[in-house]
């Protein structure tokens, strides 16, 4: 058993909370969001990610018989609850913007109605899935944007906090822009390209290191990226230079080189040069080693001549921001709007719409949050995605993903193309705010009786 699929990865906090309302009769429907209260500095925007696997768990939602023996045992739940549950499937509705979609704080990016128990216990699961990929999938895009041209490979896998994390960090930078990735279960469960060279411990466990660039090339004679930084880089390019022709011989030919250490740009100019007066100016130069954003935009800024980078560890951690000030919280019960006021966490009640306006040149102009029913001017972000517990098409294909990500990027105004933060216009609508009197108005007089 997958402990990742399991409803028991949750907090106790919801099915304590199911159980109160399985004994008060609550079983109205509610309406939840999952929203960013706020950007962390440095980000400008998000992009949204973990739609796919937050279907995918709403579609597969039941408890196991072991896992209500489980709970039984803990003498926390009444017999009456827990046989409640045996039948307990997810029967509601899930609007959502797109992955790939560029958003920012108070926008909704997943909207869930359903009877109250099943909205409320998806609540801890649903946020773990949509933010890890929207972190990662935000992070990867700044790396996009900084080297459009680049070949961009996900290496974070060994650095990744878990397996899940691995696996979701490779998706969430693919749906970014990324080319593919060194994870080889990313790859077969994704259809993601792989890529990947070797380590400095190949060329250790050889005496000769010209030997070790033979012997792989030999191993791997359609995939030739040879790691050159082990003792000497400029040394080992010169290597390189004299056992292409050798190569050529047999069939081969060489397809890149990797330098992972020191003066990245410095190595690079130098290894250029090596290679093209050898007659390689077919073989690429790339990089790795502690790379994110910041250090593509400063290379290629320089005039560094690298072809390709290899992102790890700052990406798939998200090392600058490793968390979003993200939140699911109730808007509706019970067909009456509901709303948070807790200092600096109060929230926008009732079931909402994101609308996107574009300027002539078809760049992002502005957004308005608003109610559903409330019709604004541009582009309705949220779409539904489930009816009845039942999605309402089959999922968009990775390309369909990634190509809807791409347009978003393109239309970034060009101040969000840069790594420094910038304020978009967020504008929530007139009937919001009047939503938001009524029900403070509400529950004031409920209060007062």
């Amino acid at each position: 058993m997958n402990p990742a699929n399991s409803v028991l990865l949750t907090d106790l906090y919801q099915l304590t909370m199911l159980q109160g309302y399985h004994d008060a009769g609550m079983e109205e429907t509610a309406v939840f969001e999952f929203f960013v209260r706020r950007l962390r500095p440095g980000r400008g925007f998000l992009l949204a990610a973990g739609l796919e696997q937050s279907l995918g768990f709403l579609e597969r939602l039941h408890f196991t018989p072991e896992e209500l023996e489980w709970l039984a045992s803990t003498q926390r739940f009444s017999p009456a609850f827990l046989a409640s549950l045996e039948n307990l499937r997810f029967s509601g509705d899930v609007h959502a913007m797109p992955e790939g979609t560029v958003f920012f704080p108070d926008e909704p990016i997943l909207r869930v109605t359903a009877p109250i128990a099943e909205a409320q216990l998806v609540e801890t699961r649903l946020i773990n899935l949509l933010h890890l990929e929207t972190m990662i999938a935000s992070k990867a895009a700044r790396s996009v944007l900084m080297a459009p041209d680049r070949l961009l490979v996900d290496f974070g896998l060994r650095r990744a906090h878990g397996a899940e994390a691995g696996l979701l960090a490779a998706r969430a930078s693919y749906i970014a822009g990324f080319a593919g990735t060194s994870n080889v279960q990313a790859g077969r469960l994704f259809g993601m390209p792989l890529y990947g060279t070797m380590a400095h411990s190949f060329v250790q466990a050889h005496d000769d290191e010209a030997l070790a660039f033979e012997h792989f090339a030999h191993a791997q004679p359609d995939n030739v990226v040879l790691l050159i930084d082990t003792w000497d880089t400029e040394a080992a390019a010169r290597k390189v230079v004299a056992l292409a022709p050798k190569l050529t011989r047999a069939g081969i030919r060489i397809k890149g080189v990797r330098i992972d250490s020191g003066d990245l740009a410095g190595h690079a100019r130098r290894v250029r040069a090596i290679l093209d007066a050898g007659g390689l100016e077919h073989v690429i130069i790339f990089a790795s080693g502690d790379l994110d954003e910041y250090a593509l935009r400063d290379m290629l800024a320089a005039g560094a001549p690298v072809d390709g980078f290899g992102v790890g560890t700052r990406m798939d951690t998200s090392s600058d921001l490793p968390y979003l000030d993200c939140a699911y919280k109730l808007q509706e019960y019970a067909g009456r709007a509901r709303r948070k006021r807790s200092e600096g966490k109060a929230t926008w009640p009732g079931r909402k719409q994101v609308y996107r306006r574009h300027d002539a040149d078809g760049r992002m102009a502005g957004d308005m949050v608003t109610l559903e029913t409330d019709s604004q001017p541009g582009e309705p972000l949220l779409i539904p995605v489930m009816r009845g517990g039942r999605r309402v098409a089959p999922a968009p294909s990775f390309a369909e993903v990634r190509r809807h990500a791409a347009e978003n990027l393109a239309r970034l105004p060009q101040a969000l193309r840069r790594l420094e933060a910038f304020d978009y216009q967020v504008e929530i609508a007139p009937a919001l705010h009047d939503l938001v009197a009524e029900v403070d108005r509400s529950t004031f007089s409920c209060r007062s009786v």
